[in-house]
């Protein structure tokens, strides 16, 4: 693949240097030092969940599109596929059961041939499994019955286990339970058994291991979530100690809900663990990062460069970067490498942002000094700057066009065939 791209770049490099350079010089005339944007944009690595490398479905029907992975080995070799293409996509994220290791070290060396490492592993308790002897129908974690609890902690210690074996660091867990009618929970006794459940998952971390507790406004239960929004979330993450977060998934938001606010207040007060980015129109609809409100994107980009800034943390590495998203009707790969290339936009936007005369605008309440500044970085065509990291790391300058010129899907199809549907929702 390296042969290909460096011949694909060649074909685009006459272009892509005018644009680069004109937008470089432009930037420099501003006082920005643009070496310093391209090493952060190039160290910023968004992980790719394991189960978003197939079509994703609704609960109307899934319609796969062929050529997906048809075991962990090629769920990795498309994730590989991926980072070889933008060198942004150098992580990997399990999801267990639908994705157990054989052979860890194997799996772990597999992984590091395509210069990836393995991002936090997820349990699920949502769905019930065919070993399983007790069902999560009425919850998990929260369940009233003890042995549905102590099941559902053991598969979460489980998870934590292949996730030493493969190097992992962290463990997102996120619940679905809850309650669709009112009075069918007592609210205080399933928040009580679900943080005792949590307590018992975290006993057993690494010490250098994080939990990320995700929270969701609503879905599968639509009366009440035990782990409905980041105040919830929030509580336990505290009460549970220092290696506990909060992970943000775009979409767990009720409408037009402030997310830059409370990506702000969360790192405030030293709790954000991570996120995962989507997109949507209504719900968790998990549409391409940035296909919907890209505006808002950047301003949660613009709090979390400010907050990460303000605390002295490390953009690429202190936080957790995953894209969740599931997707009907397009390429999955097409649909990821669209996804990265918007975050790592909104991300370039964001350090373009003249923090100092932002700060003196917020200070003497010059509202439309804030909103110019901000429109400014976010009206920047930043492209350019994003392609030339990608091209400086050796990565293609225009992945789709490259992607689709090889013809990579029919490729997949050919060699895994045309009717395999990939294990994930």
């Amino acid at each position: 693949m390296q042969s290909e791209i460096l011949r694909h770049n060649d074909t685009l490099l006459t272009q892509h240097t005018r644009r680069y350079q004109f937008l470089k010089d432009e930037l420099e005339h501003n006082g920005v030092d643009v070496d310093i944007i391209l090493q952060k944009l190039t160290e910023f690595q968004i992980a790719i969940p394991s189960w978003a490398l197939g079509t994703g479905g609704t609960r109307f029907g899934r319609f796969p599109g062929g050529g997906e992975p048809r075991n962990l080995e090629e769920k990795i070799a498309d994730v590989g596929l991926l980072h070889s293409l933008n060198r942004s996509s150098g992580a990997i994220s399990l999801h267990i059961p639908w994705d157990i290791p054989e052979d860890a070290q194997a799996i772990r060396d597999l992984a590091a041939s395509y210069d990836l490492k393995f991002d936090a592993v997820n349990s699920n308790t949502f769905q019930d499994q065919r070993d399983q002897e007790f069902s999560y129908k009425f919850g998990s974690l929260q369940h009233v019955d003890s042995q549905v609890r102590k099941q559902a902690i053991d598969h979460n210690i489980e998870v934590i286990r292949h996730g030493i074996e493969l190097g992992s660091k962290s463990l997102t867990v996120w619940l679905s339970d809850g309650s669709c009618f009112p009075g069918q929970l007592n609210f205080r006794k399933a928040f009580e058994n679900t943080l005792k459940s949590l307590e018992e998952i975290y006993k057993t971390l690494p010490s250098d291991w994080k939990m990320f507790v995700e929270y969701k406004a609503y879905e599968p239960n639509f009366y009440s979530m035990t782990v409905g929004d980041w105040g919830q979330s929030l509580l336990y993450a505290n009460k549970l100690g220092n290696k506990a977060y909060t992970l943000v998934d775009l979409g767990h938001h009720l409408p037009n809900a402030n997310i830059e606010q409370i990506v702000s207040l969360l790192l405030m007060e030293g709790k954000l663990g991570g996120f995962h980015f989507n997109d949507s129109k209504y719900g968790d609809d998990d549409l391409t990062v940035g296909s919907i409100k890209p505006y808002q994107l950047f301003l949660i980009f613009n709090e979390l460069v400010s907050g990460m800034d303000e605390k002295g943390l490390n953009h690429a590495t202190d936080l957790g970067w995953m894209i969740d998203a599931s997707h009907n009707v397009k390429d999955p790969l097409e649909d990821l490498l669209q996804s990265v290339e918007a975050i790592k936009i909104a991300y370039a936007q964001s350090l373009l942002i003249d923090r100092k005369t932002l700060n003196y605008a917020q200070l003497n309440s010059d509202v439309t000094l804030c909103q110019e500044i901000l429109q400014e970085a976010y009206r920047t065509d930043v492209r350019p700057l994003v392609a030339e990291s990608r091209k400086r790391a050796g990565g293609a300058l225009e992945p789709i066009k490259l992607f689709r010129d090889k013809m990579v899907r029919q490729q997949l199809i050919d060699v895994r065939g045309s009717k395999v549907m990939a294990t994930g929702l």
